[in-house]
């Protein structure tokens, strides 16, 4: 029989993750995967390519994945959950078809799949959903998926970012630590796929500023200090005719220092570890737009394997597994949006170029 502590039906876990190079001569194909079907030009997929060339040429996601990998077996195997957990990449090796195809030849029949994108948009849940049903779509009798929800609001994410804003508060100098300002930033995407997020629109946003809030709020709790606090965007990469998600945090940042702010403290709220977004995007561009503008800088650092964020993945596998057995119980949320839904439905973040069957989809 089943108990508190079980995860049947499911006997796998899934990590879904973006993928990323990891020598020199990965990084073009790489960033063509990603960018296939937008028309990008060459010269841009350079561009960003030379990104990479202060880092060796590799992003850091994959080794990140790996450690969040065993973080999360260590975790579940410390609480008696024997239950053999896979990775698998969106745009590079190891690709969800490699991965899909192994868990169905070590037996598996239906997993929880957790993917290290926390929120509702095209890009960060439909777009992984897609790539799920083409990677069962060549294997024979696939193991069943369930994409676990949006973990925006729980409270391990939201607690590894408090904890993780506090330690670059206090690595401030004294005298300005009360008067930082707080910059949250996230991955910036189309106005029109930021419009359509989630099952009736604006979810992105939205679920972006309840988990800067619960954050801020948390931060207040353990300093005893009220920052003041914004939401920001970084990495737009689509045409300049198409409206994308602003302010751009390196403009926001020329606003600040304009208001005779001191010392700002960035935190990465998009993004589940410290990625090429956050290690280019912050601590190389907006960290020297700071310098230019003479405005103290510290980034917090991303949940990565943060203990409460680890715990997130083994809260929501028994969570799911409870309501498919039938059991609805306690779903953890702090702030101002509750649990959000377990299957998306069949308009939730739409593809923007064009209708694409997508797994883990309510029947109605």
């Amino acid at each position: 029989m089943p108990t508190e502590r079980s995860i049947e039906p499911y006997d796998a876990v899934l990590l879904v993750s973006f993928g990323g190079p990891e020598k020199p001569a990965d990084v073009i194909p790489f960033l063509e995967n990603v960018t296939r079907g937008r028309g990008i030009a060459a010269e841009r997929l350079e561009e960003v390519g030379r990104h990479y060339d202060a880092f060796g040429g590799r992003s850091p996601i994959n080794d990140q994945c790996r450690a969040f990998l065993a973080a999360v077996r260590a975790d579940l195997a410390d609480h008696g959950l024997a239950v053999p957990v896979y990775w698998g990449n969106r745009n590079w090796h190891p690709y969800l078809t490699e991965t899909l195809a192994q868990m169905k030849a070590d037996g598996v029949s239906r997993a929880a799949a957790f993917v290290t994108s926390a929120y509702a948009s095209y890009s960060g849940c439909r777009q992984y959903r897609e790539n799920l049903y083409d990677a069962v779509a060549g294997i024979d009798d696939p193991p069943y998926l369930d994409k676990l929800r949006h973990y925006f609001n729980h409270p391990g994410f939201i607690n590894a970012f408090a904890d993780a804003t506090c330690v670059a508060l206090a690595q401030l100098p004294q005298t300005l630590q009360s008067g930082a300002r707080l910059v949250f930033v996230t991955h910036s995407i189309p106005s029109l796929m930021a419009e359509s997020s989630g099952p009736t629109g604006g979810a992105y946003v939205a679920q972006h500023r309840t988990a800067a809030d619960s954050i801020a709020q948390a931060v207040r709790d353990r300093t005893g200090v009220q920052h003041g606090h914004d939401l920001v965007y970084c990495s737009r990469s689509g045409p300049p005719q198409v409206p994308w998600l602003e302010p751009d945090v390196n403009n926001h940042l020329e606003k600040l220092a304009g208001d005779a702010l001191k010392a700002v403290v960035v935190i990465p709220v998009g993004f589940v570890s410290d990625h090429m977004e956050v290690v280019y995007d912050l601590d190389t561009e907006a960290k020297a737009t700071a310098d230019r503008l003479g405005l103290v800088f510290q980034r917090a650092a991303a949940p990565g394997v943060h203990p409460g964020f680890v715990a997130t993945v083994r809260d929501l596998v028994l969570e799911r597994a409870a309501v498919e057995r039938g059991e609805f119980g306690r779903r953890s949320t702090v702030g101002a949006i509750g649990p959000t839904w377990d299957r998306c439905g069949r308009h939730c973040c739409p593809n923007p170029r064009k209708d694409r069957p997508a797994l883990c989809e309510a029947s109605s």
